[in-house]
């Protein structure tokens, strides 16, 4: 029976031994797996904040007042209207929103000649005058195009509106 004692106990400390190794390589792939996706995603963070900077950075918005108001009439029902609008160019290249100034008499021209083709009746509702802008928006775009090769203004702003 010593013997069997004897060879019981030199098993345990074996089976003890194999039952740690086994742990620690579960701990060590466990450790390995958790750290690869942990790697993955900082890495995958890292690329899309490195991606969202290289896009273009937008620039602070410059703004073009045109001075002094426009002022169109129309005739409607019998009546003379007018219509008073304050206009400011939006864009954000300071350079050139520099040489858009330098065409203001041609982009006072082309926005007169726009207001005064609109219909009185439509520019009475909310979205009849943001239509109004929506199109002197891309007049104006379209004029720096050909002009300057490329569309400066971003948007145009109505800062008043009076129709009377």
């Amino acid at each position: 029976m010593a013997k069997n004692q004897a060879g019981a106990v030199e098993a345990a400390p074996s089976n003890k031994r194999k039952q740690l190794m086994l742990i620690c390589i579960g701990l060590a792939a466990l450790l390995l797996s958790v750290g690869g996706v942990a790697y993955a995603l900082l890495a995958n963070k890292d690329d899309s904040t490195a991606a969202v900077s290289q896009e273009a950075v937008k620039l602070p918005a410059l703004y073009q007042p045109l001075e002094p108001a426009f002022t169109v009439n129309y005739a409607h029902g019998g009546r003379q209207r007018y219509m008073q609008a304050n206009v400011v160019l939006m864009g954000r290249d300071p350079e050139a929103m520099a040489a858009a100034a330098e065409h203001l008499p041609l982009i006072r021209n082309r926005l007169v000649m726009l207001f005064s083709s609109a219909e009185f009746e439509t520019l009475m509702t909310a979205e009849g005058k943001e239509a109004l802008r929506a199109q002197a928006t891309l007049a104006v775009q379209e004029l720096m195009e050909q002009e300057l090769g490329k569309s400066v203004i971003e948007s145009v702003l109505f800062t008043n509106l009076v129709l009377q």
